[in-house]
């Protein structure tokens, strides 16, 4: 927990510069911090990730984990799952078993399957300074409009009442 209004929780599941680009779009989200994480077990591996600092008034955690399924490969377990591993990474039990439910309840709403582990946080190293914010600093690179821009219409037409206005 950051303060009373601001908590965290991290994301990993497809490129790191996607996902940061993703929730840096969204209101009641005050930063996001791109780089590895690491948990537990088969887990302990660094895998790209976020870190999302976020205002649970503004922005609910069950809306959040969806938007996370929404813009990943959530439901396949393809070849690059140890560099991409799909997860939400908590900060403490409570959020854990708040995250496994909403993710259980995502399930069966959206009637899928996912990949997507509820893992402990464990360790984070901060990607370099000139990869932060990529998406903001190189948004007409060819990588941003094949990869980060179809995720962000995804969101305009699905969740377009948490989006920050441009």
């Amino acid at each position: 927990m950051v303060n009373d209004l601001l908590t965290q929780i991290g994301f990993g599941g497809g490129c790191h510069w996607c996902t940061e680009a993703v929730f840096a779009s969204l209101k009641g989200v005050d930063r996001v911090e791109q780089g590895w994480i690491a948990s537990d077990g088969d887990a302990e591996s660094f895998s790209e990730a976020v870190i999302v600092t976020f205002n649970e008034e503004q922005i609910p955690l069950k809306d959040l984990i969806h938007i996370h399924l929404l813009t990943h490969s959530s439901s396949s377990a393809h070849q690059f799952r140890h560099k991409y591993r799909s997860a939400v990474y908590t900060f403490d039990t409570e959020q854990s078993s708040k995250a496994k439910r909403f993710l259980a309840e995502l399930a069966q709403e959206n009637d899928k399957e996912y990949v997507t582990q509820v893992l402990p946080y464990r360790a984070f190293k901060l990607n370099k300074e000139k990869y932060q914010q990529y998406y903001l600093k190189h948004a007409d690179k060819p990588f941003c409009r094949t990869y980060i821009a179809p995720k962000l219409a995804t969101l305009r037409q699905q969740y377009a009442q948490h989006l920050k206005a441009d």
